[in-house]
This record gives C-alpha cells, sequence and structure tokens, in this order.
C-alpha cells in the first residue's frame, strides 16, 4: 500500500467510515452488460430515468472520461432490533432502517466531502464525489473495492457488517493500487429469495423492480396494481425483509452514528395516524428524512393500503374518499372494500355518481 493509499483509507477512518476500498475506474466490467440486460427486460418498471442514463451508467468513465480509480466507502446502519419483528404488528406502519431518522445522503455526501479536501489537499490530484444521486453503480464498484459482494438479492453483502451498508464513491484522475474485489459467500443459500413476499426475483442475482415492494412503495407514482397490495402487509414504506434476513448479519453491529438510529416517533408509528397527516402535517413529521421525497399523497396510499391489511381503520379510511387526492382516494376505496364490506357498498353508489377521476372509478368498479 502506498502513501496515498495508506494516508486515504487512515482519513476515511478518521472521518467515521466503516469501510474503504479502491477499484480501478477505467476498465471493462461485467455490470454494463447486466445493467442493460434489465432495462431490456423492462425490471425498472416506471423508473425511465435509468433508461434515459443507461449509457452514462454502463461504467464511470462515462460520468467522467478522466477517471482512473474509484475509492469507494461505506458507512454501517445496522439497527438496533429485527426489522421484521414489527411486520407482525399490523396496526403499525413499517419504515425501512434506513428512513427512520435523517437522510443518509446528507450525512455520508458532508464526511465524503471532507475525505474529498484532505485527499486533494495532500496528493493535489481532481476528484468527485457521488451519493447515491448520480448514474454512477455503487454496488458493483463497491464489489470490485473488495467492500463485500453483491448478494443473491443483488444488494451488497460484508463479513463484517452483513447488510447494512450506505456506499459513497469518490472519482479521481490519480492511479491507485486497486484492492482485491469481493468474494462471493453466498453458497447455496436461498433466505432472502424465499422470504421475499411478493417473489421480486426471479432468479438468484436478478431483481424485477416491478414486483419489489421498494419499489411499489417509493419509486411507483401511481395505483399500486392490486396483485401486491395484501402482500405490503403494513410495509409503507420501503422493505428490508431480503436484507435482514441475512445469516451475515449475525457479525452486523449496531450503527455508531447517531444520525441512523431511529427517531423514537418513528419506531412504533400507529397506521390511523399517519392517515390523518395533511401535507403541512407530513412536511414537519419528515423534514430531513428520505421519506419526505415521496410526498404526502403516495405516502399515504401505502398507509392505506396496510390499514386495509391490518383489520381496523373504517372510519379513517372512510374520511379519505373526500381525500383532494385522487391517489389516495383510489386508495382508500380499497381500504374500505377490506375493512367493511358492507359500509363499501352502502357508499358505492354516490361515491361512483359523484367519482370525476377513472382511476379512482376503476377502483370501486372492481373492488
Amino acid at each position: 500500500m502506498s502513501a496515498s493509499e495508506a494516508f486515504l483509507k487512515s482519513q476515511a477512518t478518521e472521518l467515521g467510515f466503516d469501510a474503504c476500498g479502491i477499484a480501478r475506474a477505467d476498465e471493462a466490467w461485467a455490470a454494463s452488460g447486466k445493467l442493460e440486460a434489465f432495462i431490456e427486460a423492462g425490471r425498472h418498471g416506471t423508473m425511465d430515468w435509468m433508461e434515459t442514463t443507461l449509457e452514462r451508467r454502463k461504467a464511470p468513465t462515462a460520468m467522467w472520461p478522466d477517471a482512473k480509480s474509484a475509492i469507494v466507502v461505506a458507512m454501517n446502519y445496522g439497527p438496533d432490533h429485527d426489522p421484521m419483528e414489527t411486520l407482525a404488528r399490523r396496526n403499525i406502519g413499517n419504515l425501512s432502517v434506513y428512513a427512520r431518522n435523517a437522510d443518509y445522503h446528507d450525512v455520508l455526501k458532508k464526511r465524503l466531502k471532507a475525505l474529498a479536501r484532505a485527499f486533494v489537499a495532500e496528493i493535489g490530484a481532481e476528484v468527485k464525489v457521488f451519493v447515491d444521486t448520480a448514474p454512477l453503480m455503487e454496488k458493483p464498484l463497491a464489489e470490485k473495492a473488495g467492500l463485500g459482494w453483491q448478494g443473491r438479492h443483488t444488494n451488497l453483502v460484508s463479513r463484517e457488517h452483513g447488510s447494512w451498508l450506505f456506499l459513497g464513491v469518490m472519482l479521481t484522475d490519480e492511479e491507485l493500487t486497486p484492492d482485491t474485489p469481493g468474494t462471493d459467500h453466498c453458497g447455496q443459500c436461498r433466505a432472502c429469495l424465499d422470504v421475499c413476499p411478493t417473489d421480486a426475483f426471479p432468479a438468484p442475482y436478478q431483481l424485477d423492480a416491478r414486483r419489489c415492494i421498494s419499489y411499489l412503495t417509493i419509486e411507483h407514482k401511481g395505483p399500486v396494481p392490486v396483485e401486491f397490495r395484501q402482500a405490503m402487509g403494513n410495509r409503507i414504506y420501503g422493505c428490508d425483509d431480503c436484507l435482514a434476513i441475512c445469516p451475515w448479519n449475525k457479525f452486523a453491529s449496531v450503527a455508531h452514528e447517531a444520525a441512523y438510529h431511529a427517531r423514537i416517533e418513528l419506531r412504533d408509528p400507529t397506521l390511523e395516524s399517519l392517515a390523518a397527516l395533511d401535507d403541512a402535517h407530513f412536511r414537519e413529521i419528515f423534514a430531513g428524512s428520505p421519506i419526505k421525497r415521496i410526498g404526502r399523497d403516495r405516502f399515504v396510499r401505502n398507509v392505506l393500503i396496510a390499514l386495509g391489511n391490518s383489520g381496523n381503520g373504517v372510519e379513517t379510511a372512510t374520511s379519505l374518499l373526500d381525500d383532494a387526492s385522487a391517489l389516495v382516494r383510489g386508495a382508500a376505496v380499497w381500504a374500505l372494500c377490506q375493512l367493511d364490506s358492507e359500509r363499501f357498498e352502502a357508499e358505492k353508489q354516490a361515491r361512483l355518481a359523484s367519482e370525476t377521476d377513472a382511476e379512482v372509478r376503476a377502483e370501486w368498479e372492481m373492488a
């Protein structure tokens, strides 16, 4: 390890990163072909930006032609509890572990920029930093940099941190010695594939985002397809099942960064309290959270589906039949049908006659 690489990794540790590795940024890799096949199969769903940025995603040098090396850093966000325990508590909203406090983009990017400044001051090289906001494939780069391997669920797995890692990338025009790439240690384990409630993995190491609850609750902007609603259970933002079930998590530790510890009010939020949020209260509660990005209407859509699966909340679902958002009204229709068929039938004809949105009318007619 050269002095430059030793300095880099020492600084990363001082800044609170749990892992730091180096990969070549200017060589061909299999990840580009896999991404192209994923897009061609339509498995990206409505994430059109993946298709429009495909050529730039294929290689780090498509982002920056002068890039020679990629420095990949990781921060552990391991929870202090089993995330799957909440799934049995149907009146509670289950939020993905990463979304229960501060937006990791902000925390990670601040540290990564500090690492970049120190590196530039010491080495004099040019750098560019990225934290999941640019067309760059972080997980394949992390594997190349020796931080772990892309498991059968397509997420990064580390022998030291399990599945709970946030990633950031710093590209540089400095030629650094690459670390040994990660080695696959999944073996024949199928835990992550078998636990998926919507069968989102067509085969090991392949994901169909269109069936993934994380995609459906975060990226998908329209009504959630009916076939997935009951399988969502009480998952209202993301899904951690394939991460949480991984046997390598026995080596994981609780996140040392306080910004990644769950806020008290987001540990066990009731579905009825979340369904009652208007836009102002939604923005207030989720200020500084990644959840704010999807907006109140998409979030309440998710909550109403969970409410329909909970067995409780008839009055709440009924009250939202008059919501200003057609997306919310449509989800309220489904929730009410699941909770109280007699109440649903009593409301149906009058609501159908006055409803102007085609998608909401379709919810009434097919429920």
